[in-house]
């Protein structure tokens, strides 16, 4: 996803049709329609017209990893010997599957990851054999998530 260097305006109608599509993603959009008082059709236009600002960058199903068997949230700091390390330590981090997001930060860390694993056991063995031995990591800070308490987009 590219940042997008202009800013857009979205009016009332713009955040009334987001907000009913960031709720449920497959919600028709004729319903949408017929509960705000316009045609399918603006709203298709309006849609498109967002996609092309890149206010809309997809539409996904959202999993849900306990279900799934992954039970254990973790973010991990990671230390690089050096900042040059960063593109082939990310390039190695995406070989990862459980790897779920990858920030470039500042502080003490160069890098924060989130990662989902099936439990503790499973979450030492990715650090011990798969991030600690890539290149370039000199040491790790691990915190696993008891709960999470909060997860959404922003508010419109």
């Amino acid at each position: 996803m590219k940042a997008n260097s202009l800013q857009i305006e979205i009016d009332g109608i713009d955040k009334e049709i987001l907000r009913d599509l960031m709720g449920d993603a497959r919600k028709p959009i004729l319903q949408i329609a017929n509960k705000i008082g316009i045609s399918g059709a603006a709203i298709h236009q309006r849609l498109r017209k967002l996609e092309e600002a890149g206010v809309i960058s997809g539409s996904k199903f959202v999993l849900n990893n306990k279900v799934l068997g992954y039970k254990t949230m973790a973010f991990v700091g990671i230390y690089l010997d050096k900042a040059s390390s960063n593109s082939e330590t990310v390039r190695e981090l995406r070989k990862i599957p459980e790897v779920i997001e990858c920030h470039y930060t500042t502080g003490n860390w160069s890098i924060l990851v989130k990662i989902i694993c099936k439990d503790n056991e499973h979450l030492m063995q990715l650090l011990n054999k798969k991030i600690q031995p890539i290149e370039g990591v000199s040491r790790t800070e691990t915190f696993i998530s008891l709960e999470q308490q909060i997860e959404r987009q922003i508010q419109l």
